[in-house]
């Protein structure tokens, strides 16, 4: 990949709201790093939230909830992101098991060189932009987005409403990350 050091580490953030197409554009990374026998790791932001009870009912409106309370955000900033730029290679994370809702934690021996891809919404909050080297931002219009969940979850829209979109509308307004990210692409 070109700008990218193969003796050191790049890390690379793919930010999109819900349903931008973020994980289908890791996968496709990632099978093009493999063909190359490029040194690479994925980490999905949504395998570090916190469990149900930090960030559902907690007397905050269902926006604030998801953007300001679905991960540790200072933890996550203090023991993985300021990590990857001081070259650590262990860290130790909490990943999340939606069927227990618990969280356990686990260390994790990251590459020394290669590339570092970090996949999820929000990535741009200002904890945590500064570990990255560069950044990709997936534009994908609402509607597309909401076809693009099942059947059943389309049908809650007043959840879409008062958590997601409200706090994607937040995060659009505050962060601007669409002016921040050194490349855009449309979904």
């Amino acid at each position: 990949m070109d700008g990218i050091d193969a003796e050191a580490r790049f890390v690379l953030g793919i930010d999109g709201l819900s349903r931008s197409g973020k994980s289908t554009m890791v996968s496709e990374i990632e099978g093009w790093l493999k063909g190359k026998g490029i040194s690479h790791y994925v980490f999905h932001i949504d395998d570090h939230i916190v469990e149900r009870k930090a960030r559902y009912n907690t007397g905050h409106e269902e926006w604030f909830e998801y953007y300001h309370l679905q991960w540790d955000r200072e933890r996550l900033k203090e023991e993985f992101f300021l990590k990857l730029k001081e070259d650590c290679v262990d860290v130790w994370l909490p990943f999340y098991d939606g069927e227990l809702d618990a969280v356990t934690e686990r260390q994790v021996q990251l590459p020394d060189k290669g590339l570092i891809i970090v996949e999820g919404v929000f990535l741009q909050r200002k904890e945590w932009r500064e570990a990255f080297d560069g950044m990709l931002f997936l534009d994908c219009p609402r509607e597309r987005r909401l076809l693009r969940e099942s059947e059943e979850t389309q049908l809650k829209v007043e959840k879409f409403r008062n958590r997601y979109w409200k706090a994607e509308e937040y995060y659009l307004n505050t962060v601007e990350p669409m002016k921040r990210a050194d490349w855009v692409i449309r979904t």
